[in-house]
């Protein structure tokens, strides 16, 4: 009797570490529901709760559910470092978010000596710069979206001198950085060189510091609220110069945001719902229904995150963290082997991604692909 008390002890131990009978997978989506980020991150909070919908749906992970809970970062450093933290508390195996790079910077401090790896939509080059093994990006950052953009400004549209608008916060000082070096890889000339603050609602002086400047072009580096304030002051004041920036400038929130006054702007987008994809033009009226309003690239970079997090998990075989993080370096997710992430897409061993993009441009309300731009 011992013996085969013994022997079923040891299959219960034996089971319990098998895939079929693992603890259930728990995803902390720490995001921006409130304060000035919250356009950004309620579309990546709702693109991460219909993918993990649509996993559920088919199976889960494990053959159980996975399990979402959500925290509001209030667009606060400090409250998404305590919010990290509560999710950490809670048992989460991975973390989801934030969005802004102010908060990034902060709390994935936290997820790291936790061990817990962390999927985030921000851009700021600092964040996969600090040699932390438990990051990975959703999106480009900026010292990969910029060398796109400046090319494409330089050789394809011809442009010379440029005004640089620009949000001081740590996003913009990337994203900033990033397009400096590169107007000197290219002979750009910089003739304006215009800061500006996080939630800033007038943006009159810029705008017409700009407009006297001599610039051939505007390269506006701003969040999605503040992107379609400049832009309808822009409109106000008859600007008559292009406008180009990286994904905030023209994504969806902002059209929707600057209504007319964002005709015409242009950018590089690492996603974008109207890109001549099946797959992304499919997830676009999917969220679509589900949602009532068109997805972002935030909305896109949330959803991909969560069939990320899927096909990791289930090639890893557990809700192991230290394992998903290790096996996210240098890792490779085809569109063929893991259809969610809608296209193909790498990671370097800092977490940095790599993939196809677009240069767009806003027309009739929407984005228009004028060029698919290859891998960097």
């Amino acid at each position: 009797m011992l013996k085969k008390l013994i022997g079923s002890a040891a299959l219960a131990l034996v089971l319990a570490g098998s895939p079929a009978f693992a603890a259930e997978l728990k995803v902390g989506s720490i995001v921006e529901l409130s304060g000035p980020g919250a356009a950004a991150g309620v579309n990546f909070r709702d693109g991460v709760k219909m993918g993990f919908e649509e996993i559920n749906a088919t199976g889960g992970v494990f053959g159980s559910p996975v399990k979402i809970s959500e925290y509001d970062s209030q667009t606060d450093p400090q409250v998404s470092r305590a919010m990290v933290q509560k999710a950490i508390d809670d048992g989460v195996h991975v973390i989801a978010g934030t969005v802004f790079s102010s908060s990034t910077v902060v709390n994935m401090l936290v997820a790291r000596r936790a061990g817990i790896p962390q999927f985030t939509g921000s851009e700021a080059p600092s964040i996969t710069g600090m040699g932390n093994p438990y990051i990975f990006r959703t999106a480009f950052g900026s010292q990969k979206g910029v060398p796109k953009m400046a090319k494409y400004m330089a050789e394809e549209m011809g442009v010379k001198k440029v005004a640089v608008v620009w949000a001081n916060t740590e996003f913009g000082k990337g994203g900033y950085s990033a397009f400096k070096a590169e107007a000197a890889n290219y002979g750009l000339e910089i003739v304006a060189d215009i800061p500006t603050e996080q939630a800033q609602t007038d943006f009159s002086a810029d705008v017409l510091r700009a407009k006297n400047s001599g610039a051939d072009a505007l390269f506006v580096y701003l969040t999605e609220e503040e992107s379609a304030r400049f832009l309808r002051e822009a409109q106000k004041q008859s600007i008559g110069k292009p406008m180009i920036g990286e994904t905030t400038l023209i994504g969806h929130k902002v059209i929707e945001l600057a209504g007319e006054a964002a005709e015409g702007a242009m950018g590089h987008v690492g996603l974008t719902p109207d890109a001549d994809i099946p797959a992304m033009k499919d997830m676009v009226e999917r969220f679509k229904q589900r949602f009532n309003y068109t997805p972002d690239h935030n909305a896109i970079k949330g959803y991909t995150l969560a069939h990320i997090i899927k096909c990791v998990s289930e090639e890893v075989g557990s809700p192991d963290s230290a394992a998903i993080a290790e096996k996210m370096h240098g890792l490779t997710l085809t569109v063929e082997a893991c259809p969610g992430v809608l296209m193909d897409v790498s990671w370097d061993e800092t977490g940095e991604m790599s993939r196809e993009s677009f240069f767009v441009e806003v027309k009739d309300g929407k984005q228009v692909v004028r060029a698919i731009l290859p891998p960097n």
